[in-house]
């Protein structure tokens, strides 16, 4: 269990970052959660309750929220950014110059999934942050990932998570903390192998929810499907990460790699699951020209599918790294209007019970096209 009394701050309190932010409240620590939106920081602070994104569940009376972020920001001993990784950037350099961030002393983790624009194509999180913090935090902040839903973290529900560093002292420091009732915590030092899985699962996330949508009508479709979908998938994301950089196969079977992708999939809560059954039933591509104009406009979908803003920097990644990304790359035609999802669907698995020779012409567990 984490030392009580250690002053924490959590930038963004959409479901995640107030999930985490009543998780460590609820070891002891006293947590204060920045939000823009003022009727948040309202009803975490009056009802105990997030009532515009982590609506119905309770929240630890050690919890409090603020609209001032140099407030939450300044003075404490951890700090963790919660933002989406569109405006990650922008707001990191809101809080560069603050007390405790500006001379190192804050301990700063990040909880955002997904790859961010660099000038030299996509980058990760941690390295586009520490580039706007400044040298006192180059190796040293800590990336916060794991199969934890905000709406069971939220509960209490048992939950594990990594904590990945560079930096050996941050990162143990960090997993200490989320020592709390309900998460079990563990630290890792292949920063780069925990941030790809994070951010490349979501993308194989919306592929299985097209395919379980699918699958409540289809005569071919099921869960084995569905699981010979997962398993390419998590072949794809180590792919990325090793091409980018990842130290540990041990990584993508732990619960950063295996277990993140697993819920992301398969739970009724995953935003990313989700979107892809509403490519299925309600046409949700139908409103977006390509993958960009769904990006500038994602408010319109009611929930943000990281996973759809992923698959353009994985498929950039690919493309620099001259890798094999069948589903990956199925799901960038999709959502880029190139092919239609049942398109996608039988390129990937195959028209079955037609002759070998007309099966799909893509091996999903090959670095090579199989040549039919």
């Amino acid at each position: 269990m984490a030392t009580e009394g250690h002053k924490v701050g959590v930038i963004g309190a959409g479901a995640w970052g107030t999930a985490l932010a009543t998780a460590i409240a609820r070891g002891g620590n006293d947590v204060q959660a920045w939000a823009m939106e003022e009727d948040v920081v309202a009803s975490i602070n009056n009802e105990h309750e997030n009532n515009r994104y982590l609506a119905g569940y309770r929240l630890d009376p050690g919890l409090t929220a603020s609209s001032d972020i140099a407030a939450v920001a300044s003075g404490k001993e951890f700090l963790f950014l919660a933002s989406p990784s569109l405006y990650l950037a922008p707001t990191v350099r809101k809080i560069a110059g603050l007390p405790g961030i500006r001379d190192g002393s804050t301990i700063i983790a990040v909880l955002t999934k997904g790859f961010v624009p660099a000038a030299d194509g996509p980058a990760l999180t941690l390295p586009t942050i520490e580039a706007e913090l400044g040298a006192a935090y180059k190796d040293a902040t800590v990336y916060v990932a794991g199969p934890s839903h905000a709406e069971e973290v939220a509960m209490g529900k048992i939950t594990g998570l990594i904590a990945a560093s560079s930096h050996h002292r941050n990162a143990i420091r960090v997993r200490n903390l989320l020592r709390v009732p309900g998460i079990m915590a563990y630290a890792s030092f292949d920063t780069v192998g925990v941030q790809v899985c994070a951010a490349a699962k979501n993308v194989i996330a919306v592929v299985y929810g097209a395919l379980d949508a699918l699958s409540e009508s289809s005569p071919v479709f099921g869960d084995n499907t569905e699981s010979l979908v997962m398993a390419a998938g998590l072949n794809e994301i180590q792919k990325i990460g090793f091409a980018m950089g990842a130290t540990y196969a041990e990584t993508f079977t732990s619960i950063s790699g295996v277990g993140d992708l697993d819920v992301t999939c398969k739970s009724k809560f995953g935003r990313n699951r989700r979107f892809g059954q509403d490519i299925i039933k309600t046409d949700m591509l139908a409103q977006f020209r390509d993958l960009d104009d769904l990006i500038a406009n994602v408010k319109k979908i009611g929930y943000l599918p990281e996973g759809a803003v992923a698959c353009k920097y994985v498929h950039e990644i690919a493309v620099q790294k001259k890798l094999r990304l069948p589903i990956c790359d199925a799901l960038y035609r999709v959502l880029n209007k190139e092919i239609s999802p049942q398109q996608c669907l039988e390129e990937l698995i195959g028209n079955h019970g037609e002759p070998r020779d007309n099966f799909a012409r893509v091996d999903l567990f090959s670095r090579v096209e199989v040549d039919g």
